[in-house]
């Protein structure tokens, strides 16, 4: 599977697509307005491990929800993607059997050598 789930407005879900150079057979999902699925969310759980290695702490909700002060279940997680899109760490891109899940420059570089070897 070659699928990048993203948001079409964020600046820097654009910056990373272009930088990774993909080719036609990538999938590109905008989960805004294309919403995940339980078993898209399912799937991607099975490569990242957990739901919570899937989950944005940054995100603005997090914090207004109070969401720091409670401990939350896989189940919650898992919840709170499916609930709402801000969830979701981004972009999420799934080479073949690899997930990256994220922004950071490791993960992006990490991503870029599997998919250009």
């Amino acid at each position: 599977m070659k699928k990048i789930y993203h948001l079409s407005t964020c600046d820097t879900c654009k910056r990373i697509i272009n930088t990774l150079n993909i080719t036609n057979d990538f999938e590109l999902q905008d989960i805004k307005t294309q919403a995940i699925s339980e078993s898209q969310i399912n799937e991607m759980k099975a490569l990242a491990g957990s739901f919570e290695n899937l989950f944005s702490k940054r995100a603005r909700l997090y914090k207004e929800l109070g969401l720091k002060e409670k401990t939350l279940t896989e189940e919650d997680y898992k919840n709170y993607i499916l609930e709402h899109y801000t969830f979701l760490k981004r972009p999420v891109i799934i080479y073949n059997t690899a997930i990256f899940i994220g922004n950071s420059k490791k993960t992006v570089e990490a991503a870029k050598l599997a998919i250009h070897e």
